[in-house]
């Protein structure tokens, strides 16, 4: 039975950086609050969806949005799956 959990993850501690890294850094914090709230085990991996790389990659580099809404997903022999939440 997959496991399924929906979760705005606030992207601050990109602007907390230099511009030229704002984006990088919030794929970073993506991954690291996927890990912290989906008690990731060391054995897991996990998958971001290309369209979460798009839209914190829209407004460019510098501008990254302040919080984006995912869909975090967990099945047996699948790894951590990040999509993006739709509207």
């Amino acid at each position: 039975m997959a496991e399924i959990k929906e979760m705005t993850i606030p992207l601050r501690a990109a602007w907390n950086v230099p511009r030229t890294y704002r984006a990088k850094r919030a794929m970073a914090e993506v991954r690291k609050h996927v890990a912290r709230h989906m008690k990731k085990t060391d054995e897991e991996e996990i998958w971001i969806d290309e369209a979460v790389n798009h839209a914190i990659w829209s407004r460019g580099m510098q501008h990254p949005p302040r919080k984006i809404k995912v869909v975090c997903t967990r099945e047996q022999g699948f790894p951590l799956e990040v999509k993006l939440m739709e509207e």
